[in-house]
Order: C-alpha cells, then sequence, then structure tokens
C-alpha cells in the first residue's frame, strides 16, 4: 500500500460521490458501485494457508472492505467446488473444498465467473455441484448453468431500479483433460455472444461480458480478444470484464463502451513471476444506465491474501 493512504481512505474516495458530481442533476436517477476483480482459486498453496489461518476471512480479510462497499462484487472462480474427489497439492486440476464457499460470502461476492478453462476439472458433477452450491448461498454463477439455455440466459441482478445483466465465456473448457465439449459452459463464439447478449438487453438495462481469454503472461491482449471484446460492444454489452492471462493487460474504449482485457490475479499462488503477483480491482460508477466513474486500484497477491499496493 501506498505510504499515508489506508484502506479506509480508498474506500471513501473510490465509493463517494457528491450530487454535483452526478450526470443531469435535474432528474434524480439511482447510483450503483460495481467492483470487478480477476482469478481467485482455493486450492494447492492458498488451500494451504487457508488451513492454516483458521481465519474465515482469510484470505480476503484486507480487502473485504472495498467489496463489501460495492452493489454488485464480481470474481472469476477458477477452482470448481465439489464434494467428491481427491485436494490436489501442485498441478493444474484445481479442486475447492465446499466449505471454502465461506470465503466468498465473507466478500460479499454477489457474481462468479465460472466459464474458464478450470470448469470441468471436478468432472461433471463438479459442473453442476459448483452452480447449485453458489446459489444455494446466494451468489449467482456466470457462463455455465444446469442446463444449455439456462447458461445462455445470463444472470439479471436489480439494484437500485436497474437491472444489470450477465453473460460469461471462456475459450477453453477442456483444460488438456477433456476430448469432448459440455454444452452447459459457454464457449468464446463472437456469434452466439450477439445473440445472447441482443436476448439479455430485452431483460437489463445494462449488460456486462465476462470474457476468460488471452494468452497467459502476455501483457498484451491478443487479436481473439479484441475480436470478441468488440463484438460484445457492437451487440449491445456496456462493459467486458477479462481474465485468464493472470497478469493485468490494458483497458479500452470502444464505441462507447468500456473493455478490461485482463485484470490479473486477485487470490493465487503465481509467485514464481513478478507480474503475477500483481493485479487490478476495478470499480465502475453507474447513475442509472450510464457509466459515471471508473477506479483502478492497484492489487498486490501475497499470501496472506491481496492487498491494496
Amino acid at each position: 500500500m501506498r505510504a499515508g493512504v489506508s484502506l479506509l481512505a480508498i474506500a471513501l474516495a473510490v465509493f463517494s460521490c457528491s450530487p454535483q458530481d452526478l450526470p443531469h442533476a435535474g432528474a434524480p436517477r439511482s447510483y450503483n458501485r460495481l467492483i470487478f476483480a480477476g482469478d481467485v482459486m482455493f486450492c494447492r498453496d492458498v488451500r494451504r494457508q487457508i488451513l492454516a489461518s483458521h481465519d474465515t476471512g482469510f484470505p480476503f480479510r484486507k480487502i473485504a472492505p472495498l467489496m463489501m462497499g460495492a452493489d454488485i462484487a464480481f470474481v472469476n472462480l477458477e477452482s470448481p467446488f465439489s464434494d467428491r474427489g481427491p485436494y490436489f497439492d501442485h498441478g493444474l486440476i484445481f479442486h475447492a473444498a465446499p466449505e471454502m464457499i465461506d470465503r466468498l460470502e465473507f466478500a460479499h461476492i454477489a457474481v462468479a465467473s465460472t466459464a474458464n478453462n478450470h470448469a470441468r476439472d471436478c468432472g461433471p458433477r463438479g459442473v453442476e455441484f459448483t452452480v447449485s452450491w453458489l446459489r444455494s448461498h446466494g451468489i449467482e454463477p456466470l457462463g455455465s448453468g444446469l442446463t444449455t439455455a439456462e447458461t445462455h440466459r445470463g444472470v439479471v441482478l436489480e439494484r437500485n431500479g436497474i437491472r444489470f445483466g450477465f453473460l460469461g465465456y471462456t475459450y477453453d473448457q477442456e483444460n488438456g483433460n477433456w476430448h469432448d465439449i459440455d454444452n452447459r459452459i459457454a464457449l468464446a463464439d463472437p456469434k452466439v455472444l450477439c445473440q445472447d447478449v441482443a436476448e439479455l438487453r430485452k431483460r437489463a438495462d445494462v449488460v456486462i461480458v465476462s470474457m476468460h481469454q488471452g494468452i497467459e503472461y502476455l501483457p498484451k491482449p491478443s487479436a481473439a480478444q479484441v475480436k470478441f471484446a468488440h463484438a460484445a460492444i457492437d451487440a449491445g454489452a456496456t462493459l467486458v470484464i477479462g481474465h485468464h492471462p493472470h497478469v493485468v493487460q490494458p483497458e479500452e474504449t470502444y464505441r462507447g463502451g468500456l473493455i478490461f482485457y485482463s485484470l490479473g490475479n486477485f487470490v493465487f499462488d503465481q509467485y514464481q513471476r513478478e507480474a503475477t503477483q500483481h493485479g487490478e480491482m476495478v470499480q465502475v460508477s453507474f447513475v442509472g444506465r450510464d457509466i459515471l466513474a471508473t477506479h483502478i486500484i492497484p492489487i498486490k497477491i501475497a499470501p496472506t491474501g491481496p492487498e491494496v499496493e
């Protein structure tokens, strides 16, 4: 954290807005704050640290005040939940113990993207269990569902009279372990995306697309990321939130929409590279359907959890 700057001070700066800052001051409109963070997993060294901490708020303890201050908080959940199978201390098969859900509850997470390359790490039951387990704890899964239609219907959360619609997609769902496609997990097909956004706009005032895509550790977006993100905005989305590269990538303003290509890591154990030990939280403030302001909060990823740099 920067010297002399407290988490409380940052929260007050980020989550405050005076009436004169609001557009169209003559017509009162609702104000909402949405906050987005990157990749979260609850296995390998993260699991070991959680078990050693004996703290139900770990690893979000230091960052939770920022999450709690938002009307909607979002993360990308890389480790599916399952009540069956082993927990792996190493490797690229992720499995979160069901009791780890209380960490997301502590951080007031409202939406968790479950469309990513680890979505099937616990098999077909893991896909179903993750969706049902999140919902049973008041967290909406995004990009996977119990049926294909449910997945592509998306999620709508109403806050202060504004309906925020969410859709999620991944470039890959096989993770090198599967040789077929589970249609309950949305793949990043621009044509399907456009159809989904068009349908969701009938039920939502603002559409937000989660994009799990890109090349790991590359600081710039790939051509596929740009194509998919632009297609989302062209179809009527207001925001595109990217993850998967595990490093921060640039943001872009495109045709009135905002694209954050990668927010990097948030809760992860990739300490072998400097770039993977940093991420971003992004707060987007809305007045009615319109974006009022965005705030980027640099995050340091430590074994004791994310903290403001």
